[in-house]
């Protein structure tokens, strides 16, 4: 957060010093705005310009292009826009040094003036304020994942499920799921049938003639009366 807000500041000092230089003294005392963009390609001239064909544009567009960035948070637009600012100026100091044969830098103010220094300033400082932001981080935070439909968690958190580990609704368990218990069961006696049947009553009276089936245990008989009197 506080690398953004460093890096915005000194973005908008970039691109405010960059959007005025064309008004100051480029090259013995003449002014940015005089200079048309074609002649960048051209060749300089002597020709005057009018101001949204001058120098202006381009620096415009590039205080365009860092407002959209800080806006977005975006360090590559900021870049870009540092990128347009110091390439349209070293253009014109080629184009120019071609047209003196050289450039010069005098104490009286003539060869290169605060114009210059201001668009090389303003650029470099975009580009410095693009490498200070941190940009924008995802949603979900740093190291985060989203589950989706079809994504299976890690064994280590228990699974998830309608009803998880928490007995919860759509909420995840932590803890480790308990292994899985068998239990034995008696063997299902698939001859006998089922009860209250009539097949239950038949089967219960033909007991009797099985030769397996033990003899029904009879109650103890009483003992005899005393007759000692």
């Amino acid at each position: 957060m506080i690398r953004n807000i460093i890096g915005s500041v000194l973005a908008v000092i970039g691109a405010a010093g960059a959007v005025a230089s064309p008004f100051q003294s480029w090259y013995d005392g003449r002014h940015g705005r005089d200079y048309r963009v074609q002649d960048l390609f051209n060749g300089i001239t002597a020709t005057s310009s009018d101001l949204w064909v001058s120098l202006l544009l381009p620096f415009a567009f590039a205080a365009l292009v860092t407002l959209l960035g800080l806006v977005l948070r975006s360090r590559l637009l900021v870049a870009l826009s540092g990128l347009i600012v110091l390439g349209f100026t070293i253009l014109w100091m080629v184009r120019q040094g071609q047209r003196a044969d050289g450039l010069t830098l005098n104490s009286d103010g003539t060869g290169i003036g605060l114009g210059v220094a201001a668009a090389l300033g303003g650029g470099a400082l975009l580009l410095i304020a693009a490498a200070v932001m941190s940009g924008r981080r995802s949603r979900g935070g740093r190291g985060s994942h989203r589950y989706v439909a079809g994504d299976r968690p890690p064994e280590r958190y228990g699974g998830y499920g309608e009803y998880g580990d928490t007995g919860q609704v759509g909420q995840v368990g932590y803890d480790e799921p308990e292994p899985y218990r068998t239990h034995q069961y008696p063997p299902y006696d698939a001859g006998h049938p089922p009860a209250g049947s009539t097949e239950q009553h038949a089967w219960d009276d033909t007991r009797e003639q099985q030769p397996w089936t033990p003899p029904p245990q009879q109650p103890p008989e009483p003992p005899p009366p005393d007759d000692r009197r």
